[in-house]
């Protein structure tokens, strides 16, 4: 058993702790299960409490260029009030719950991009200390994954998926952050739409299904996006109901040659768009689909999913306090 030591206001010497995710990839709104095993150190200590962080690695837009931090998305209370004697290993099970909008990390086993961990933290006698941090995979919902297994099949292709820091208005999004998923058109589109990008904000009632489209400027008009919102359940329907309730929307989207002029949702991160903020009525819920060929796919951004997993460490180090700035209240 490896055990990470915990220095800094610890001190060398002091508990350590490693965190042991349950295998396999998490859901949004599921629960997350796992251990933290703790040792202790060269002398007794109580541990007050034991936290778990779930943070993310996000994109900050600023007015001249765009830059990276870390950011809090919730944080669990899974244990503490005990004592642990010097040299002795103490174990705490725990299951906890991911909001709801908890980004995609990986479909059918292939990295979208997005970095999700979790980190550790011990409070002993008023000194918190961040310790282990272990990378999430979290897989889509029934429904996520539908929708992108249409995409797929209406011919439409993966490109990239990052976390955006910001809000998106008129929505019901709680976290401090929304995921964009990059989708390019197939090439009987290309004259319209640039990309797709498509951002899912999940509740325990259902999702909301924002498509935004990048078009492609004309010679006499300049290029603009246009937004459009959804509504779909978590019922089950079939993959063939799926695939013609998203041509449906992309239809709508693609039309929007003719939209008028509305503030888009995004706040000041996209600026001002052009464009249509429509919803529709419910949707007719989801089916597990296989994989979409256009959109699963082996490397993202050159980086395989065990070079992710193998480098979390480095995509965090540094942003601790970037991560209070994060926390909710």
């Amino acid at each position: 058993m490896v055990f990470k030591k915990l220095l800094g206001a610890l001190g060398v010497g002091g508990p350590s702790v490693d965190t042991v995710l349950t295998p396999g990839p998490a859901l949004p709104g599921g629960p997350l299960s796992g251990e933290v095993r703790l040792r202790g150190g060269g002398s007794d200590a109580t541990i007050d409490r034991i936290t778990l962080l779930l943070v993310a690695r996000v994109e900050v837009e600023g007015q001249e260029e765009e830059s990276e931090g870390t950011v809090v998305l919730d944080r669990f209370t899974v244990g503490g009030g005990f004592r642990l004697t010097a040299e002795s290993e103490h174990t705490v099970p725990f299951t906890v719950t991911l909001p709801w909008e908890t980004p995609i990390t990986e479909l059918h086993g292939q990295h979208l991009g997005p970095v999700l961990g979790i980190r550790t933290e011990l409070e002993i006698a008023g000194a918190r200390d961040k310790g282990d941090l272990d990378a999430l995979a979290v897989g889509p919902l029934p429904a996520q994954e539908a929708i992108l297994e249409a995409f797929g099949q209406l011919g439409y292709g993966f490109k990239s998926a990052d976390l955006e820091l910001g809000h998106i208005r008129g929505t019901g999004q709680q976290l401090p952050c929304y995921q964009e998923i990059e989708i390019l058109p197939p090439a009987g589109h290309t004259h319209a739409v640039n990309e797709i990008e498509l951002t899912f904000l999940a509740s325990p009632g259902g999702l909301e299904v924002v498509i935004e489209a990048d078009k492609r400027a004309g010679f006499f008009t300049e290029g603009h996006d246009t937004v459009h919102r959804f509504t779909a359940s978590h019922h089950t329907a079939s993959q063939p109901e799926w695939n013609e309730r998203v041509d449906g929307w992309l239809k709508e989207v693609v039309a929007g040659h003719a939209a008028y002029a509305a503030p888009s949702p995004y706040g000041e991160h996209h600026g001002e768009h052009h464009g249509e903020h429509r919803r529709s009525g419910p949707g007719a819920g989801a089916v597990v689909a296989g994989v979409a060929a256009g959109v699963a796919v082996g490397v993202v951004g050159g980086m395989v999913a065990a070079e992710v997993v193998d480098e979390i460490g480095d995509a965090f180090e540094g942003d601790e306090d970037e991560e209070e700035g994060g926390e909710e209240g």
